[in-house]
């Protein structure tokens, strides 16, 4: 339902759940924007700041270079050439809230951080020191397309592509965070059903560790500070698990449609009663339950998973490799 959809942007969630989250700074973002974001009718080009920030500090420059963001010559006259866009409001307000947020943000829209672009940034991240590297980064994601353009496509009373208005979202840059203490959890029928390790590419020995404790801890999180404030009945969230054992909300996002189930299987979700179900909490125990290929930057939305496409090719051979290592393990047990 696009309701519930909607209750998963982060301009709606964090005001009621701030103090048990990652600081967070979020502006309206002009149309005009919006509009950058989704123009791929000319050139690459990034917004002129106001500010002379490059969001690319190590490049060459060289007049050379220039030849590929030229604007091309029409049929007759030549092209008028076209000023480059510019957003000093906007740019003004995000660099005030940099600096309040310490220097450095992890940026997203409603839904989505563009997470298939860290590669274009000179850190490899999402870290963004400036509103120049926070335009970089979204206008080459592809994955920001599902809240530009497909964000209500799961939901059957569908009446709009996308929300009226988008946000950015900045959020306090964290260097030391661990990705083996972020965990993703299943809400049915509002009981708390599953919780998955979040990055399910790696084999963490700690998790095996501490997953009775941790279990608890997210459990009691849940109950204490979510259950009650979160309005849906159906939903997931993520969390992470700082070393002094605090838990801090980090995103919600719609049960099934484009939520990857990361551990489980949305079969294996749904059959689990709404009432009175036991926690199944699931981590990567071994070397060999690793889930390659489950790490990607593209939203499940954007996948073929159809019979016979690649992706559901290269599951298949990503399962018959681990049913393969499994099945040597025991034999050499």
């Amino acid at each position: 339902m696009k309701e519930e959809v909607n209750r998963c942007q982060i301009q709606e969630w964090y005001p009621k759940f701030k103090s048990v989250s990652i600081r967070t700074l979020i502006h309206e973002l002009p149309e005009s924007f919006v509009q950058y974001l989704l123009d791929d009718s000319g050139p690459f080009v990034l917004p002129v700041s106001i500010s002379n920030e490059d969001a690319l500090p190590n490049r060459i420059h060289n007049p050379e270079d220039a030849e590929d963001f030229q604007v091309s010559e029409g049929s007759g006259d030549e092209a008028e050439p076209s000023l480059p866009p510019s957003f000093p409001e906007l740019e003004l307000k995000v660099k005030e809230s940099i600096e309040a947020l310490g220097g450095a943000v992890f940026p997203k829209l409603n839904w989505s951080a563009p997470k298939d672009s860290a590669w274009i940034s000179t850190s490899g991240t999402l870290r963004c020191a400036t509103f120049s590297e926070i335009a970089l980064l979204f206008r080459s994601s592809d994955s920001l397309i599902h809240d530009l353009c497909h964000a209500y496509d799961s939901c059957s009373d569908k009446t709009m592509s996308r929300p009226a208005t988008f946000f950015l979202a900045l959020r306090k840059w964290y260097p030391s965070l661990l990705p083996e203490m972020e965990f993703r959890c299943f809400v049915r029928g509002q009981q708390l059903v599953g919780v998955s390790q979040r990055e399910v590419t790696t084999f963490y020995p700690i998790l095996c560790e501490k997953k009775n404790d941790l279990e608890v801890l997210i459990e009691e999180f849940f109950n204490d500070n979510v259950r009650l404030k979160f309005e849906s009945e159906d939903y997931t969230f993520d969390v992470y698990v700082a070393k002094d054992e605090r838990v801090k909300v980090l995103d919600f996002n719609p049960w099934g449609a484009f939520t990857l189930p990361l551990l489980f299987t949305w079969e294996e979700l749904e059959q689990k009663p709404r009432e009175g179900v036991e926690l199944d909490f699931r981590i990567v125990d071994s070397q060999c339950a690793v889930r390659p290929g489950l790490k990607t930057a593209v939203p499940y939305d954007y996948l073929d998973i159809s019979a016979g496409s690649g992706w559901d090719q290269f599951l298949r051979n990503a399962d018959e490799e681990l049913q393969r290592q499994t099945r040597s393990s025991e034999a050499g047990a």
